[in-house]
């Protein structure tokens, strides 16, 4: 097997599909990865000459493999806006010379060409000629250098405010991870693996020149969700076609370069693939918890963005305390998640789940968003009431009465009701619901019972508190209606770049008599078969904690 990885460093993604100008291209094609490399390739002009012939034998074996399955997650694509952008810088050189003198380029160009085929590519004494006269035409010095050759008008259309301005288009999509990877079912030689990786750690950008990129041969590679169809487009229906390569694509993309030369419009050659597109989510083996919700998401304000998830508790239980104010009495056990006596409901019911910035780079734990989770399984008497309470609240929200949470001695939050789909990636519930056998703690667990001391006391008091503490852990994953984990890795610390420290979090406790502060633990769960989300695990599972996140397989982040 040979995997690619792609990681858009900037978040996102901007191509145009090839066929339309304001259409995104998601996911990237194998067909422009290799264009990349190619480029890339050629851009390399000091690189040792054995490195280049390896590299370009490692294109060939490439482009003749059978297409790539692709997998990358769902993207949100941005509204496509007509912008009008000044033209290149215009040329000093006059417009009359310079398509009288392209015209002789082209025509010199098509005679080289011509002749070159016809010599067998043997440097031939009209060959040798025609490159002379192609020198001559290109060699622009005596209109640039010598004066007088300028006209003032063509001089005052080099500033900007002269210059004309062209409708462009620069869609993009801004995934949920952003990364794609691609698989190759062929295992290439161990030389030819070395030089793609080494070619392909020099390639930039994908796409449009700001659509920044690193890029890898990977190990292992996450489950696909692209796949190629068997057969020709007309056999079996698929839902995407992409653009891939075939044999010559190298050898197709620098012979229509010698034409094009990167000025004239050119196109790129492909072998279209139908894709069918499938998800772990369909699959028959997929686990889901009774913690799976639709979730009706709030967008923090730029400006309250600024509290750290350590005050998860605090933002869920104002979040809380808002919606009970706006709901009629008596409230349903689904929404107060108490019985009528009081007592704690054993059904699912309404979560309040602060959303933070994780899982990338440079996450910092921030709060960006909070989600009210309502169970799939939610009585309509409680449905209803939830919805009008929230109806109620946006009702009384006007320009000097924004929506607004507050909690804590100076703590205020504005937020905004999301009707789509975010831009901001950590406030998509299909981040949080991807179906993985890998999960990790966004903000830490709520042990259900405690283990005692995890620091202190004999190294064998030790072990049996964080051993207990391993078995609350399994014990919170069949409390949601989930199997035992297959592994259970534990951390005061956190797995994930972003989530805080366990101890960094004010102490949690439950019920009016419950005075002893529950043990808060990060844990890396792996579990038999894909676990389909949300998942939420532990005591203080529908005020914050316990907010677990889809992992890739092979990866302990998503980073």
């Amino acid at each position: 097997m040979l995997a690619i990885e792609i990681n858009f460093l900037t978040g996102r993604y901007v191509a145009t599909f090839h066929n339309d100008r304001q259409q995104s291209e998601w996911p990237p094609h194998p067909a422009r990865l290799f264009s990349a490399m190619v480029a890339t390739y050629h851009e390399s002009a000091d690189s040792d000459p054995s490195e280049k012939a390896a590299e370009r034998d490692a294109m060939e074996w490439l482009e003749a493999q059978p297409p790539p399955s692709v997998a990358a997650s769902p993207a949100v694509t941005r509204t496509v806006a007509s912008h009008f952008v000044p033209v290149n810088d215009t040329a000093i050189i006059s417009r009359s010379w310079q398509e009288g003198r392209a015209k002789s380029i082209s025509e010199l160009i098509d005679q080289l060409n011509d002749e070159l085929e016809r010599s067998g590519g043997e440097v031939t004494k009209k060959v040798s000629s025609l490159r002379n006269k192609l020198d001559k035409a290109r060699e622009v010095t005596s209109q640039t250098k010598e004066p007088g050759n300028t006209s003032t008008g063509t001089a005052i259309a080099l500033f900007p405010d002269h210059r004309g301005k062209q409708e462009r288009f620069f869609p993009s999509v801004t995934p949920d991870e952003p990364r794609a990877t691609y698989i190759w079912e062929s295992s290439p030689p161990p030389d030819t693996r070395e030089s793609l990786d080494r070619l392909l750690k020099r390639v930039t950008r994908l796409g449009h020149s700001s659509s920044l990129v690193s890029c890898r041969v990977v190990s292992g590679a996450p489950s696909p969700n692209w796949t190629p169809v068997k057969g020709s487009l007309g056999t079996e229906e698929g839902i995407d076609v992409l653009r891939t390569t075939g044999s010559g694509q190298l050898a197709e993309l620098e012979r229509r370069h010698s034409r094009h030369e990167g000025v004239k419009p050119r196109s790129l050659p492909f072998v279209s693939v139908r894709y069918k597109t499938q998800s772990e989510a369909s699959s028959p083996d997929t686990q889901t918890p009774n913690t799976a919700a639709e979730w009706i998401v709030f967008e923090f304000e730029r400006n309250s963005r600024s509290a750290p998830s350590t005050r998860a508790v605090e933002v869920a239980e104002a979040l809380r305390a808002t919606i009970f104010h706006h709901s009629d009495d008596p409230i349903p056990e689904g929404l107060s998640g108490h019985r009528p006596d009081g007592t704690p409901s054993e059904q699912p019911h309404a979560a309040f789940l602060p959303l933070p910035h994780v899982g990338y780079e440079h996450s910092d734990g921030r709060l960006l968003g909070i989600a009210l989770s309502r169970p799939n399984d939610l009585d309509d008497r409680s449905t209803q009431a939830l919805y009008r309470a929230i109806g109620k609240w946006e009702a009384a929200r006007n320009q000097e009465n924004p929506l607004r949470l507050t909690f804590g001695a100076k703590g205020v939050i504005e937020l905004n009701r999301l009707t789509s789909s975010s831009a901001t990636v950590t406030l998509r519930q299909s981040v949080w619901s991807r179906a993985s056998r890998k999960w990790a703690s966004a903000t830490p667990i709520a042990l259900p019972k405690h283990p005692g001391p995890l620091g202190r006391g004999t190294a064998s008091a030790r072990s049996r508190a964080w051993k207990l503490a391993e078995e609350a852990i399994v014990s919170s994953c069949q409390h949601v209606g989930l199997p035992a984990p297959l592994s259970v890795e534990l951390s005061l610390t956190g797995f994930i770049p972003g989530a805080r420290p366990a101890l960094k979090f004010p102490p949690f406790r439950q019920g009016r008599d419950n005075k002893q502060a529950r043990r808060l633990m990060h844990a890396m769960l792996t579990f038999e078969n894909p676990v389909e989300g949300p998942l939420l695990l532990g005591a203080g599972r529908f005020v914050g904690l316990g907010l677990m996140r889809p992992m890739q397989e092979g990866r302990s982040s998503d980073e």
